[in-house]
């Protein structure tokens, strides 16, 4: 597995972006892929996760309703759409993939083992 993430940049405030993650390294048919992000200062946080095989879903509260996690086969890419994005939304992002996890563990950071470099999205106000 060899993820590689993409698609940040600056946006204003209630702008949109969408981070891409893919595999170089082979399909994701057997994983759970994750996006966490890192503000300065701060821990690595869940944003949203995926089960490739059954296009189930989670999110974290703080981007419910205003972020989305797709998958797109044809590409071996997950996508995160940000939408109505705000200032604390300031982080750099990261994929992450693990193909043994249960869903109770998809918030977990510590339980993925395959992990991408980060993107960076500031949003200024």
């Amino acid at each position: 597995v060899q993820l590689q993430a993409y698609g940040g940049g600056p946006v204003q405030a209630g702008g949109s972006l969408r981070l891409s993650c893919s595999n170089s390294g082979g399909t994701f048919r057997r994983y759970v892929v994750g996006w966490f992000r890192q503000a300065p200062g701060k821990e690595r946080e869940f944003v949203a996760a995926i089960k490739w095989s059954a296009q189930h879903t989670a999110y974290a509260d703080s981007v419910k309703g205003r972020f989305t996690i797709s998958r797109d086969t044809a590409e071996n890419t997950v996508y995160l759409q940000m939408n109505s994005l705000k200032s604390e939304d300031t982080a750099v992002y990261y994929c992450a993939a693990d193909s043994t996890l249960i869903q109770s563990s998809w918030r977990m950071s510590t339980q993925y083992d395959f992990w991408g470099q980060g993107t960076q999205v500031t949003v200024s106000s």
